[in-house]
Order: C-alpha cells, then structure tokens, then sequence
C-alpha cells in the first residue's frame, strides 16, 4: 500500500511541475555571460536555446590553453565563490552517472568538452538530447573547466578546476 501511495504522490509532482511550467515561445532563449574565477582570464558566452527535443548551445570562450575543456551547467545559478564552487555539483536532475552528452543515461548537465584553438579561443554550436529543454537550466551556473572531461569519471569526469562561470538567463 506504502508503494501505490508514492507512486501516486510521484505522479502527482510531475502532473503540477508540467502544469506550472510556462510554456515557452518559439524564438525564445537564454544567455550565460561566463565570467573569470580567481587566477583565470576566461570569459566568454553561450547562448542557449530549445530546438526540437533538443538544447541548443553555441557561443565563444576566450582566455583558455589551447585543446579539450569541460563544459558544465551545475546546480545552483550563483558563481559567488572565488573558485565559483557556489554553483554546486553538475546537473542531475534524474539522479544519472556522469557520461558523454551522446549518453541517454547521463548528468543533464553533462555538455561534454569545448576545443580551444592555438589561440585559447572555444567557438562552438551544438545541440544536445535535453528532456525539459531551455526550462531545466534556467537559474542555473555554467562552468568552463581547466582540463578535458573524461566523460566516465565520477562525479565530475576529471575536468578540473573551474575557469569561468555564468548564470543561465532569459534574453531577448
């Protein structure tokens, strides 16, 4: 009887998270404005945006060493920390193991690496499976990290320090 009752207050959660979601707009979108931690010159953007089922995300990151950089969104949308260890853990909002984006069984948060070119500078535009789209990383921090993601370490695929972090708003 314990079961069915959980079952039912689990259904319950998601009928009212579904309903209180706004819908979005087409065209809508949101930004991040990555910003330096301590010791580092990275800054940059992403844009990000619903495209079919998926998340796209494009934008540039300067101020990294050239080659492979982790690509976070984290938890909490509050980059305050010096380090911006404020922004928590990555994104999990199924409770998933850290994986490659390409994973269906990953972090929501798992976005995988940026490339650097010779002169530190990461342009990229991609889009990614995201089940509640442009809504599940609203709020929310994105990092750029110091090494490459591994794409199986747990918890965090090995990517290092954080270089920059951004809050993922709405824009026009």
């Amino acid at each position: 009887m314990k079961i069915k009752t959980a079952l039912k207050f689990v259904l319950g959660l998601s009928i009212l998270a579904a309903v209180s979601m706004p819908a979005m707009s087409a065209g809508e979108k949101a930004k991040a404005v990555m910003m330096p931690t301590k010791d580092s010159k990275t800054t940059g953007w992403a844009w990000l945006a619903n495209n079919g089922s998926q998340l796209r995300v494009w934008g540039q990151i300067s101020g990294l060493t050239p080659g492979k950089h982790g690509f976070h969104v984290h938890e909490f949308g509050d980059c305050s920390a010096p380090d911006a260890t404020s922004a928590g853990s990555h994104l999990s909002l199924t409770g998933q193991k850290h994986a490659a984006p390409e994973n269906k069984m990953r972090h929501s948060g798992d976005f995988g690496n940026l490339e650097a070119d010779a002169n530190g500078v990461a342009k990229f535009d991609f889009s990614i499976p995201m089940t509640h789209g442009l809504h599940a990383v609203l709020g929310r921090g994105l990092i750029v990290h110091a090494k490459a993601d591994d794409l199986k370490t747990q918890p965090t695929g090995d990517a290092g320090g954080r270089l920059a972090c951004g809050i993922i708003g709405m824009a026009k």
